[in-house]
């Protein structure tokens, strides 16, 4: 969310080219105001190479300095009851976060992480994040250094004790897809085959066309009460190892 103070005024904006926030962004700005909507054209990211040009929502709304909806505490997490920082955390991870299972022949690999950008500020909430998650939950992550961004990363163990925190608060579906297969395989449901197997559909491929990017009008659009529109999307990706052994390391 980005938030820009203007005079008297405070704007709070979400901007996405992705079809699930399409509609999830409306819904939950929805929550503090019925928000307006702009529809622009975006630079070509690197993650989309397919794409010749994305489509970029922008919802949007005004507040008036008196209207702003949260209290402000500088240790706001450390006042989060257990169910509200987990439920915290799952909104981090639904927005800049990933889960993650690998396996090969040789290495089995469980990551949950959160990313920001080197220079923003929000980079800073890596680092009490880590901390707090250590100190409440005893689950131990790192920060990694990645090209353009840092990562608060989970792994093994200290992520799937992490999922059991947060699995049932989130909302995002191939996430929560991917958190509920890896619990059922670390509590002896499925067998690892079976876990393969049904993981396959919630992965994706950098610089592919798949379920989440530059579909963003198009979720809209058939979202709309006034709109019938149906169709087939191919949720059908793979992360790259280069990634994973970035995260691992």
């Amino acid at each position: 969310m980005a938030i820009e103070k203007l005079d008297d005024k405070i704007r709070l904006e979400l901007k996405t080219t992705n079809a699930i926030s399409a509609i999830f962004f409306l819904t939950l700005l929805g929550a503090v105001k019925k928000p307006s909507l702009e529809i622009g054209l975006k630079s070509k990211a690197p993650a989309a190479k397919y794409a010749p040009e994305l489509i970029d929502l922008s919802y949007y709304v005004y507040l008036s300095t008196n209207e702003w909806p949260w209290a402000i505490e500088h240790n706001i997490l450390n006042g989060f009851s257990d169910e509200e920082l987990s439920e915290f955390l799952a909104g981090e991870i639904d927005g800049d976060g990933a889960v993650i299972y690998y396996y090969n022949d040789e290495t089995e690999l469980v990551f949950v992480y959160i990313t920001a950008c080197k220079a923003c500020p929000k980079r800073i909430i890596l680092d009490v994040l880590r901390d707090t998650i250590a100190k409440r939950f005893g689950i131990i992550g790192t920060i990694n250094q990645l090209e353009n961004a840092d990562a608060l990363v989970f792994r093994g163990r200290n992520a799937v004790k992490l999922l059991r925190h947060i699995t049932r608060y989130l909302y995002h579906p191939l996430k929560r897809l991917r958190a509920e297969l890896i619990l059922a395989y670390y509590d002896g449901r499925i067998s690892r085959e079976e876990l393969m197997e049904l993981y396959k559909p919630t992965e994706y491929k950098q610089g592919k066309d798949d379920i989440k990017r530059s579909h963003g009008l198009e979720a809209l659009a058939r979202a709309a009460p006034q709109t019938h529109t149906h169709g087939d999307v191919n949720p059908s990706t793979n992360i790259q190892t280069p990634f994973i052994r970035n995260l691992g390391s």
